[in-house]
């Protein structure tokens, strides 16, 4: 087992697994994500099964695989698997039992299965409805139900829905708070809004960083934590309040999965690599704040995959934004071989990025869907420079590349992004893995190492050692 294998690392499942929209849980002192299920090659979102993952509270390097705990034939409004289960969220209800709350991609209403362990077989068991049995959502005036979250407090559960709220949006109100029966699916109270769309953001405070889906509900002390996607779609914001349906406060950006917003080392309206639409939640993992979201891979929309960060909690409780990093927050040692796939930044000379699309910088696999093929970098044309971070090195003298593909150039390897090169290191044509290597001193020290490509053709990259 190598070094690497014991450090929080992104993305944190392994690289051939696709589980986006991420809520982590604690149970019993494992930390259990509930995600919707991505493929490899996938041409819509969530094509899968709901699968499950869990880690110790106390090493999230650690992950096991659950196996698949919910199917999409499961729902009785969908036999033939044609809907798609998106974003789902976990909560144990006042039974001890654990109820999962989802919405099927044709439907706006919400749906519910339960089961007896955090990670076992669950079964449908219902959709949430008001007294009178007319389903949330469904009654003249609702707002259409999507991206369920879920909060349970003695006999009552708070579920947090809505979304797909666009800029131009004239219709949906924002996310809504509901308050449902320790049954687990009758309406007690609500829907209220609790947090604003752009139709209703005036003079709220949420102005730019409005409420656009991706609902996720914490408490942490006497404050309730409300995380979403906003109008931006690629940064996950939060709201507080001190209570569970009352309006909520706008706290800030947590975290943008291409580096939006982020400053110091280049200009904050610059992105690190192709954005899109993030979901996540937050945990407290013995003693440490984590924030749970995806990257896109592999030149789609369609593939995306887990990453979380460490935040900072300041004294006045405010969690600044972080920035993407490979090493989810403390700098891996600065020695050994670290695969290319964790790539924090891939992007094109001055920060220019364009579309997805399958011929451009990306991180993918060979192989199909299932099969574990390690990923690697792709698509990496004159200019294209992929970010690692952080790295604490120490007299690393030496660095090697494995490539492959019809590249004639030349890596550049940099500390700075706006630096001098420490050194590059020659490539061939190859058309399998191979070794490159140059002796190029690093500084002592916590370095981001950023790979720059000079030349021509199209080359793909493995891993690096550090040595």
């Amino acid at each position: 087992m190598s070094a690497l294998d014991k450090h929080l690392k992104n993305p944190y499942l392994p690289s051939w697994e696709y589980i986006p929209d991420g809520e982590p849980h604690v149970f019993d002192g494992r930390v259990y994500v509930y995600g919707s299920h991505d493929l490899f090659n996938g041409w819509v979102y969530c094509l899968g099964d709901y699968v499950c993952w869990s880690a110790p509270e106390e090493d999230l390097s650690d992950w096991h695989y659950e196996g698949v705990i919910y199917r999409k034939t499961q729902d009785p409004d969908n036999r033939e698997g044609d809907q798609c289960l998106y974003a789902p969220d976990v909560t144990r209800g006042p039974d001890g039992r654990y109820y999962l709350y989802y919405v099927l991609d044709h439907q706006d209403i919400v749906s519910v299965a339960v089961c007896d362990s955090p990670a076992g077989q669950y079964a449908y068991y219902g959709h949430v409805h008001y007294p009178d049995g007319t389903l949330l959502g469904m009654k003249p005036g609702d707002d259409p139900q999507f991206d369920p979250a879920v909060l349970t407090e003695g006999d009552s559960t708070y579920l947090y829905t809505g979304g797909v709220c666009f800029r131009f949006e004239k219709e949906k109100g924002g996310a809504m708070g509901t308050r449902l029966d320790k049954d687990m699916l009758t309406v007690l109270e609500g829907p209220v809004f609790v947090v604003p769309s752009a139709k209703t953001s005036r003079g709220t405070g949420f102005e730019d960083h409005e409420f656009f889906e991706a609902s996720s509900i914490r408490r942490f002390g006497d404050l309730y934590y409300f995380v979403y996607s906003s109008v931006w779609m690629n940064e996950l914001c939060y709201a507080v309040s001190p209570t569970p349906l009352g309006r909520f406060t706008y706290g800030g950006v947590l975290v943008s999965n291409c580096d939006y917003g982020i400053g110091g080392w280049k200009e904050r309206s610059k992105k690190t690599t192709v954005g899109g639409n993030n979901h996540g939640g937050l945990v407290e993992a013995a003693g440490q704040r984590y924030i749970f979201y995806h990257r896109h891979t592999n030149g789609t929309e369609f593939s995306r995959q887990g990453c979380m960060e460490k935040l900072a909690v300041l004294p006045d409780g405010s969690m600044p934004q972080v920035e993407m990093t490979s090493s989810g927050g403390a700098p891996f040692e600065g020695r050994g071989e670290f695969p290319a796939y964790l790539a924090c930044n891939l992007f094109w000379e001055d920060l220019h990025l364009d579309r997805q699309a399958p011929g451009r910088p990306r991180i993918t696999q060979d192989g199909r869907d299932g099969d574990r093929e390690e990923a690697y970098a792709a698509g990496i044309t004159d200019s294209v420079t992929l970010g690692f971070k952080y790295f604490d090195c120490r007299g690393v003298r030496r660095i090697t590349v494995y490539t492959r593909g019809y590249a004639g150039g030349r890596f550049e390897v940099r500390t700075d992004l706006g630096g001098e090169a420490l050194g590059s290191i020659p490539l061939a044509f190859r058309n399998q893995w191979t070794p490159f290597t140059a002796e190029i001193p690093v500084p002592d020290g916590v370095q981001a190492l950023y790979f720059t490509y000079r030349g021509p053709g199209s080359a793909m990259l493995r891993s690096f050692i550090l040595e």
